[in-house]
């Protein structure tokens, strides 16, 4: 997950730095297409072995929800400070948690929904609705922290099931596929320099992806999220010292609401799943 964060953090910056010359949708799709180019040989091998059954459906419905998000996260990372973008993406555990609870029927605790409560009253500091105009980037970033969210819940999901490997390249077939229709419809002439930009971002986002998914399957989501809380610290510095973005405090403030919240609520289960496994005194060693 460290690796991960890393890897995300690159992505954001360059694709800050490429700003709005190209449509979302496309430079989404010019990313997502060397990403599938450079996982061609893991998907010729996951497409021989074919799929258990269910599986197919998850990957598919996996591919519709990154694809929205990818377009709306390449909106707003364009055209809001990358701070921003990274403290709004941090609802994508909140997502992760409701979604556990009405597709997978899990029991939401009464720290859960106080943990939620407080995310948003984080994320309500960070937007600030009334007290300054609230940017279509900032509802795209919304919209894509919830179907990225969504999107993650299915991908450990999958990681129970299918090889690491498998997971990360059907999410690029089906994303790309996904996306096609919408860069043709907004597709402008693109540089070499742009492509070259382009394919450094799969390479950093197609690594994340796999780094995420290897973690998701060696250990749960309790021991996983917390880590990824160090790219607000790497983003803000980033949007400072490259992009000369001010340092709001406010958003530090919320993001630091959202991180509190989170950690807690992961905190809390690791203990309680700590007593689950832990024997009683004199129980029998097996």
């Amino acid at each position: 997950m460290l690796a991960t964060g890393l890897c995300f953090v690159a992505v954001t910056g360059i694709v800050r730095y490429l700003g709005t010359e190209l449509p979302a949708a496309q430079s989404a799709f010019i990313r997502f297409g060397f990403g599938l180019a450079f996982l061609m040989p893991a998907l010729v091998s996951v497409l021989r072995r074919g799929f258990a059954r269910g599986t197919l459906r998850l990957f598919i419905t996996r591919g519709a929800l990154h694809t929205l998000a990818v377009v709306l996260w390449f909106f707003a990372m364009a055209r809001i400070p990358v701070a921003e973008v990274t403290a709004i993406g941090y609802l994508n555990p909140i997502v992760v948690t409701l979604g556990a609870a009405l597709m997978f029927g899990e029991k939401l605790a009464l720290r859960r929904i106080i943990a939620i409560c407080v995310a948003v009253v984080g994320a309500l500091i960070v937007l600030r609705p009334g007290l300054r105009v609230i940017e279509p980037g900032h509802w795209a970033q919304l919209g894509a922290a919830v179907s990225f969210g969504l999107s993650y819940l299915i991908a450990k999901r999958l990681s129970e099931q299918v090889p690491a490997s498998a997971v990360v390249a059907m999410m690029s077939l089906t994303v790309t596929v996904g996306l096609a229709p919408f860069a043709a419809m907004v597709w402008v002439p693109v540089t070499l320099v742009q492509c070259g930009w382009l394919a450094l971002v799969a390479v950093f986002a197609t690594g994340g992806h796999y780094c995420m998914t290897r973690a998701f399957a060696a250990a749960p989501m309790t021991v996983t999220q917390p880590v990824t809380f160090l790219q607000l610290v790497w983003a803000t510095a980033l949007g400072a010292l490259l992009f000369s973005e001010p340092v709001d405090p406010w958003v530090i403030v919320g993001g630091a609401l959202i991180i509190a919240a989170i950690s807690y609520m992961t905190w809390r289960e690791a203990q309680l799943r700590r007593r689950a496994i832990t024997p009683l005194v004199g129980a029998p060693k097996l």
